[in-house]
């Protein structure tokens, strides 16, 4: 389960670069970035997994973040969504 989405990530960033971003406000366990297969770019959305709730706390302290000049959207991701749908599909 990953704790955070992001959206509008520049095209000129690598899942490295926010994985690096990120580990400024605790341990980034996971960055997963996806690419379209026909086009070869990642799609701008992403999903970062931390270690810790007090390092997703982090990020949600800062206002803004701005990567290569483009303001990222950050939504914190529900867990409890997601394992209540699973309950619902048994």
């Amino acid at each position: 389960l990953f704790d955070i989405f992001v959206a509008e990530v520049p095209w000129t960033v690598s899942s490295k670069e926010l994985k690096e971003y990120f580990s400024q406000f605790g341990s980034v366990q996971r960055c997963h970035l996806p690419f379209d297969n026909d086009t070869g770019f990642h799609k701008r959305y992403c999903w970062i997994k931390f270690s810790t709730p007090e390092d997703v706390q982090n990020v949600f302290q800062k206002d803004s973040h701005i990567l290569e000049g483009a303001k990222l959207a950050l939504k914190q991701q529900s867990h409890r969504r997601h394992s209540q749908r699973k309950n619902q599909s048994k």
